[in-house]
């Protein structure tokens, strides 16, 4: 018989108990690593008004749910769960300054044009394979810093030898591309206008 789950309530008792703050208070709050892991973001993230920085790594996570509450949050760290989709993010997007999710299962990035505000995006390790689903990424007016080796479209372009070339092409404001500083080919700068 496995485990029963955590949940984030039993989760955020054990780090108040740990850290002697009060979760509703804390700006950072860690709950990576649950044994067992957690399953699911429940209702009781709502509490968390104050939250900035929210960890939930490594657990056994489906679904982006239940953010609703975190007025403030800015940093969401969701790398090594099982995630699928971007959904739910809507209710974090004015805010979201951070997404780290890397090491899950997403193949798919339709859900990501809400965050108008992202400035960095950890994603290595998922499963996105084509062009027309990283070109969603253009929607993100302040994405500077993206993290996209070893799914499989880097994997595919970086043998070839285009994936710098190509994939700064299409996020003209990127700034750093899997821990590299982007260089811009500046001699467009003058075209049309001889």
């Amino acid at each position: 018989m496995a485990a029963k789950a955590t949940t984030v309530r039993e989760a955020l008792a054990k780090w108040e108990e740990k850290t002697g703050e009060k979760a509703s208070e804390a700006t950072a709050i860690k709950l990576y690593g649950q044994v067992p892991a957690v399953e699911k973001m429940d209702a009781s993230l709502s509490t968390l008004a104050k939250c900035e920085k929210l960890s939930l790594s490594t657990n056994c996570i489906e679904k982006i749910t239940n953010l609703n509450g975190l007025k403030n949050l800015r940093i969401l760290s969701l790398g090594r769960n099982n995630i699928k989709a971007l959904t739910g993010l809507e209710a974090v997007g004015d805010t979201l300054e951070e997404l780290w999710i890397s090491y899950n299962l997403i193949e798919k990035l339709k859900g990501i044009q809400c965050m108008k505000n992202l400035k960095i995006l950890y994603m290595s390790n998922n499963l996105v394979k084509e062009w027309g689903e990283f070109s969603r990424l253009a929607d993100l007016p302040c994405l500077s810093d993206l993290v996209f080796v070893g799914n499989p479209l880097e994997e595919k372009c970086s043998s070839e030898g285009t994936w710098m070339d190509e994939a700064s092409k299409r996020l003209p404001n990127l700034r750093k591309l899997d821990g590299t500083p982007v260089i811009k080919q500046e001699e467009d700068e003058g075209e049309g206008e001889s």
